[in-house]
């Protein structure tokens, strides 16, 4: 059974950093890319991010590109996505996604 667990949410003010993670099993981790998308409050789903299952070819929104950095731990089937600079904009639930397989988000909240 596949399931994908994020973690790491939370609240911060602009300028501020957070750390999300993507705990994933029930499949064979390292045979697929693993996306991060984001929803949010009011709009549609927006793709973030994703990384191919041996870690290269990251590729980033141009919403985020330079303040966010996607990473994978192979060993723990674990991805991660550090997030600085963050702005208000990007206030939104954060998803794991494998192919048809989500996560159940976490939020993450940008605000002075």
């Amino acid at each position: 059974q596949v399931q994908l667990v994020e973690s790491g949410g939370g609240f911060v003010q602009p300028g501020g950093s957070l750390r999300l993670s993507c705990a994933a099993s029930g499949f064979t981790f390292t045979s697929y890319t693993v996306s991060w998308v984001r929803q949010a409050p009011g709009k549609g789903l927006e793709w973030v991010s994703d990384i191919n299952g041996l870690g290269g070819s990251p590729y980033y929104a141009d919403s985020v590109k330079g303040r966010f950095t996607i990473s994978r731990d192979n060993a723990k089937n674990t991805v991660y996505l550090q997030m600085n600079s963050l702005k208000p904009e990007d206030t939104a639930v954060y998803y794991c996604n494998v192919r048809q397989y989500w996560g159940q988000g976490t939020q993450v909240t940008v605000s002075s």
